[in-house]
C-alpha cells in the first residue's frame, strides 16, 4: 500500500469534496438507497464491515480500504463505487498542485442508518451529521488522522505476510476520547499480537509542528493517573517526526516516566517508513543497551504489560461488548465475492 504522503506535501494542497453536480446519483438509486430493507439483500459482509470501520476511524482512503479488504484497487473501486451511489459512503478527493491523490471516503447517510439499524438505535445516537464529508475535508487534522490510520492499515495487514502475526483491536481516537478522556487523548489503542504474544499500546503521533515537546511531555501524568486509577500497565508508544526529535523528547520524558512506572517507547519517521511499526524501531525509555526492538519484543520487555479494554469494561455499552474486541480484518473473500 503506497506510504501516507508527507505533511510538508499535504501542507500544499488543498482538500475539496467533491461536488454532487460532479458525481450525481442516480434518481432511481439516490430513491434506492433509503429502503433498508431493499439494501439488505444487496449489501455483503464486507461491505457492512466498511460502514463500522468508517464509521469507527472517520476517514480512510481508497488506498487503505483496497489494502484491508480487497485483492486489487480494480476490484476495490469498482464496488466503492456502487455504495457511492446507494449512499453508504460519501468521498472527496484532495486537489494537490501535481499528481493526484487517492478518494477519500467517509460514511455516508445510508450507511450510518444501515448501521444504526444493525446496532438496534437510531441514527441521531450514531452521531453522524449530513455536513461529515466536507468536515473531513477542511479538518486541520485530516493529514495527522491520515498517517495515523496509514500505519494501523499497515499493521493490520501484516498477517497476509506473517500468519503468526496481527492486529486484534484498533480504535480511533474518539472511542478512546469517551472511554478514557478524563485521563488520555491518545490518537490510537490497539493490541498487537504475534504467535502467542500480545502488546496492547496507545499511540501518540507526533509530527514535529502542531506539538511542541512540552506538550508531549504533559501527556505523562494523564497516563500516570490512567495506570494508578484502572491498575493497568498499557504501554505507550509515541512516534515522532525525526530520530534528531525523538532523542529531544527522550531526554525530557525519561524522569518523568521512570518515577511514574510507566512503560514508554519512541520511534520515528525514518525508521517506520522501512519498517512499518512492527519493525525493530521501538527504543524504551530508559534502555538504550539493547539497542531497539521489534513491537511483539516489547511484551518481553515489559512484563505484566495489561490492556486497557476488555469486553467485560463497564464503560461499554451492551451492544459495544456484543461488538467488540472491534477487529480491523474483512470477512474472508470466500463470503465476500462481490
Amino acid at each position: 500500500m503506497p506510504a501516507a504522503q508527507s505533511s510538508s506535501a499535504r501542507s500544499r494542497s488543498a482538500y475539496v469534496p467533491r461536488a454532487a453536480t460532479q458525481r450525481r446519483r442516480p434518481n432511481h438509486l439516490h430513491r434506492a438507497r433509503t429502503d433498508l430493507a431493499t439494501l439488505a439483500a444487496r449489501l455483503t459482509p464486507r461491505d457492512l464491515w466498511l460502514t463500522a470501520m468508517l464509521h469507527e476511524h472517520r476517514v480512510l482512503t481508497s488506498h487503505h480500504i483496497t489494502a484491508l479488504a480487497f485483492t486489487g484497487h480494480r476490484n476495490a473501486n469498482r464496488r466503492l463505487r456502487d455504495l457511492y451511489f446507494l449512499g453508504l459512503v460519501d468521498s472527496f478527493r484532495p486537489l494537490l498542485q501535481t499528481g493526484s491523490a487517492p478518494e477519500h471516503y467517509t460514511l455516508g447517510r445510508t450507511g450510518a442508518e444501515v448501521l444504526a439499524a444493525i446496532r438496534g438505535t437510531d441514527l441521531a445516537s450514531i452521531g453522524w451529521r449530513k455536513d461529515l464529508c466536507a468536515r473531513t475535508a477542511f479538518s486541520p487534522t485530516l493529514d495527522h488522522d491520515l498517517n495515523v490510520n496509514t500505519h494501523l492499515v499497515t499493521l493490520a495487514t501484516t498477517h497476509r505476510q506473517r500468519s503468526d502475526q496481527h492486529l486484534a483491536q484498533w480504535l480511533s481516537p474518539r472511542s478512546a476520547k469517551r472511554l478514557w478522556g478524563d485521563w488520555i487523548r491518545p490518537d490510537a489503542y490497539a493490541h498487537w499480537h504475534s504467535g502467542s504474544t500480545t502488546v496492547p499500546f496507545f499511540l501518540e503521533y507526533d509530527t514535529g509542528t502542531e506539538r511542541p515537546l512540552a506538550r508531549l511531555e504533559a501527556k505523562l501524568p494523564g497516563y500516570a493517573s490512567l495506570a494508578a486509577t484502572t491498575g493497568i500497565r498499557t504501554a505507550l508508544l509515541i512516534h515522532t517526526s525525526t530520530t534528531r526529535r525523538e532523542a529531544a523528547l527522550r531526554t525530557r520524558l525519561t524522569d518523568t516516566a521512570h518515577q511514574a512506572h510507566l512503560p514508554v517507547a519512541t520511534t520515528s519517521a525514518d525508521l517506520t517508513s522501512a519498517a512499518g511499526l512492527a519493525g525493530p524501531i521501538w527504543l524504551p525509555l530508559g534502555s538504550t543497551a539493547g539497542g531497539r526492538l521489534p513491537l511483539a519484543a516489547l511484551a518481553a520487555h515489559w512484563p505484566g504489560l495489561t490492556p486497557a479494554l476488555t469486553t467485560q469494561d463497564p464503560a461499554l455499552s451492551p451492544v459495544e461488548q456484543d461488538a467488540w474486541p472491534w477487529r480491523p480484518v474483512p470477512p474472508l473473500p470466500s463470503q465476500d465475492t462481490r
